[in-house]
């Protein structure tokens, strides 16, 4: 019995003797699994530390290479952890698994930073490694939609922006017509003044005549009905017109983000367990 327990310690000293040796010849492994235990407690920063101490004694590896990308993620690094997930992707060595998980996080650490087309493309590439990958598919499914929703939006933006223009362009060309309305009846009226002028001179002083009639009458009704005209023309867009266009692009704007909240968004994976 005596000898059977020196032989499970013996056993159990050659184990943790071969571990240390392990752990002195390979140190990221050790400090991989630490940051993997920061990084379930949430303490992205602290595993984000441990993550880069492993990358300085083996820059090669590629499980302290892929956490830190996920942490860095996590931390809302998003431009780190985009350019550290990028180094995975372009590395063909790995495999495809290990690829796709790469470019799936790096799909969404572009998503992130509303670089849509680019994080379509790699959600693509994804599911070109990996072709069961269903968040993967939903991602790009999610992401590709986004982006029809966006261009639909700004050709809808467009298309108003161009109708506000021609709008405004027509009450200008109302208003020009409108003063060259006004130069006409000006021109009228001063021959029809010059005239009355002249047969007041060839009628001698005739002091019976009504004073109405030898000169023309301020109460004109037809220069009323074209000085109303000329007002009506010189209008252009009204400032309701203007306030009713303005409302009706914000409410397209209101119901297109309103469609938005009401997705679930893009499906995020976090590190994988070594």
């Amino acid at each position: 019995m005596k000898r059977y327990v020196l032989v499970m310690l013996a056993v159990a000293m050659a184990l943790l003797g071969a571990e240390s040796v392990s752990a002195q010849r390979m140190p990221e492994r050790g400090l991989v699994r630490k940051g993997n235990r920061q990084y379930n407690r949430e303490r992205y920063e602290k595993s984000i530390e441990s993550y880069t101490k492993a990358l300085a004694a083996d820059p090669t590896s590629f499980e302290a290479t892929f956490n830190l990308g996920s942490s860095l993620f996590r931390a809302e690094r998003y431009e780190k952890a985009e350019q550290t997930l990028a180094k995975i992707v372009a590395d063909t060595t790995r495999s495809e698994i290990d690829r796709s998980e790469a470019v799936y996080n790096l799909g969404n650490t572009q998503f992130a930073q509303q670089k849509f087309k680019e994080a379509l493309e790699s959600y693509r590439q994804a599911m070109r490694l990996n072709p069961d990958d269903q968040e993967a598919k939903y991602n790009y499914a999610f992401t590709k939609r986004l982006i029809q929703e966006q261009e639909n939006q700004q050709n809808q933006q467009n298309d108003q922006n161009q109708q506000n223009d021609q709008n405004q362009q027509n009450g200008q060309d109302q208003q020009q017509n409108g003063q060259n309305g006004e130069g006409e009846q000006d021109k009228q009226q001063g021959e029809q003044e010059q005239q009355n002028k002249d047969g007041q001179d060839d009628q001698n002083g005739q002091s019976d005549q009504n004073p109405q009639e030898q000169q023309g009458s301020p109460n004109d009704p037809s220069q009323q009905e074209q000085s109303g005209e000329s007002q009506q023309s010189q209008g252009g867009i009204s400032p309701q017109e203007q306030q009713a266009m303005l409302e009706a692009i914000q409410a397209q704007e209101d119901k297109t983000q309103d469609k938005l909240k009401e997705k679930k968004g893009v499906l995020i994976r976090g590190r994988r367990n070594w």
